[in-house]
Formats: structure tokens, C-alpha cells, sequence
């Protein structure tokens, strides 16, 4: 192993946003709450089962917005219809919920501001400093605002998000193909690369993606469920991996 724990001939590390570089998971996760209770609560009333944690951790973290949508409603029992991906936010479709969280999490981070984790920020430059190259992969469409809000765009060589991944066609996690593109335009094998995800669809796509390392973030409390997802080793932080710090 390395001094920054990853496992000699790994080339290239590759990084999701959300959970992992920005604190804005709990965001994420709010805007879902209220979208979905809110849906849910106009359809069946003042007895809904409101959206919670597991159903989080579970259907939406890490996946793009409409598979969320559909995911998340697929286990209530509940279909939609897709609409378009410019449906106004009170469409009652699939991409009419997206929007309607999309435009809450703006509102959210509007208001509260986006926080780097200290720890991947100042691993990212230690490991560039080894010569090891680095993407952000992301299902977000507000990937590269956010990155510029904390001042790190130029922490990346390649970045795959969500608006690359629609451009490109490419499927979102659970599936790998976001990071497979990540690693192919750093030039390197995926068995080279090493991926850090907080998300259990992140574990998956790392898993499913035959990548030399599957880093897993435990910011909530899971690592049991991360390793049971895939992850090579799990921390609380990246300054608990390896000897670099």
C-alpha cells in the first residue's frame, strides 16, 4: 500500500461529489424529504409514510434525479409518468418531481451555503502531488457550480456529471459507466483507478466496475452497509486513510 492507502498501481482516483468532496449530502437528502412528503401527502392524505433515511440511503443517494424519482416511487407501489425533463416543478410526472427537488436544493443551497470536506480537499492535492491523476464523478447537473463555489474546480482533470452523462448517454449509478468514462478519459484502466463514494449505488458501480479500489466514506453512520456494497475499506474521513496527512 501507498502512504495514501491505496494499493500500489493505482494511477488515478476518482471522486463523487456529494458526501465525499461537499457536505451537501444532508441537502440532498432534505430537499428529497420534502418533495416526497409533500407528493405523497397529497395523494394518500393526512396517514402517508413519510420518505425517511433508509429510503434515502436506499433508492435515491448517489442515483440521477428522475432513476430517484422512479426508484424511490417503485417501491410505494407508486407509477408516474415520465413527462419531459422540462416539466415545471408541479407536474405531476417523474421529471415534474426531479425539478421539484432540484428547485428546493438550489433554494437550500442558496440559503445555507456549500461546505467543503477539509480532509478530501487537502487529500485531492496530496495525491495529485503523488502524480496520480483525479475526475469528479457525479450524478449532479450542478456539479461544476458547486465546485466553483468551494474554489476546486481546478482540482480535476475530468469531470463526469450529470450534464456529461446526459450528453453522453451514459447510465447512472448503481450502473459504472459515469466512472468507466471517468477512467477512460484520464487514460487509464479501471483496474488502475481508485473510486471514493459515500453512496451505496457508488459502492455498486465500483464494484460492478471491476475498479483496482473501492474506497467507502461513512459519513452516516453505514459502513457495514458499504462493505456489504463493495467497498475494499471504509472511513469516517479521508484523513484516516493511509499515512499522508
Amino acid at each position: 500500500m501507498t502512504k495514501l492507502g491505496l494499493p500500489d498501481g493505482i494511477q488515478a482516483c476518482l471522486f463523487d461529489l456529494d458526501g465525499v468532496i461537499t457536505k451537501t449530502a444532508v441537502v440532498h437528502a432534505a430537499a428529497w424529504k420534502q418533495t416526497f412528503d409533500d407528493f405523497l401527502r397529497a395523494r394518500d392524505g393526512a396517514d402517508f409514510r413519510p420518505f425517511d433515511d433508509s429510503d434515502y440511503d436506499e433508492y435515491v443517494d448517489g442515483r440521477p434525479r428522475a432513476d430517484g424519482v422512479r426508484t424511490f416511487l417503485a417501491s410505494r407501489g407508486i407509477r408516474l409518468p415520465e413527462g419531459a425533463p422540462d416539466d415545471p416543478p408541479d407536474r405531476q410526472t417523474v421529471h415534474g418531481l426531479g425539478n421539484r427537488k432540484n428547485e428546493l436544493l438550489l433554494e437550500l443551497i442558496r440559503t445555507r451555503g456549500v461546505e467543503a470536506y477539509d480532509g478530501t480537499i487537502r487529500y485531492i492535492g496530496a495525491a495529485r502531488a503523488e502524480g496520480l491523476r483525479t475526475a469528479v464523478v457525479s450524478s449532479s447537473a450542478n456539479c461544476r457550480d458547486v465546485l466553483r463555489s468551494i474554489n476546486a474546480e481546478h482540482l480535476f482533470d475530468v469531470r463526469i456529471d450529470g450534464v456529461v452523462a446526459a450528453e453522453r448517454h451514459l447510465p447512472g449509478k448503481p450502473q459504472p459507466d459515469t466512472f468507466l468514462a471517468a477512467a477512460h478519459d484520464l487514460g487509464v484502466e479501471p483496474k488502475a483507478a481508485a473510486v471514493f463514494e459515500d453512496a451505496l449505488a457508488g459502492m455498486d458501480a465500483g464494484r460492478s466496475g471491476h475498479f483496482g479500489y473501492v474506497v467507502g466514506l461513512d459519513r452516516v453512520g453505514q459502513a457495514d452497509a458499504l462493505r456489504a456494497h463493495g467497498a475494499d475499506v471504509v472511513v469516517p474521513d479521508l484523513v484516516n486513510l493511509g499515512e499522508w496527512s
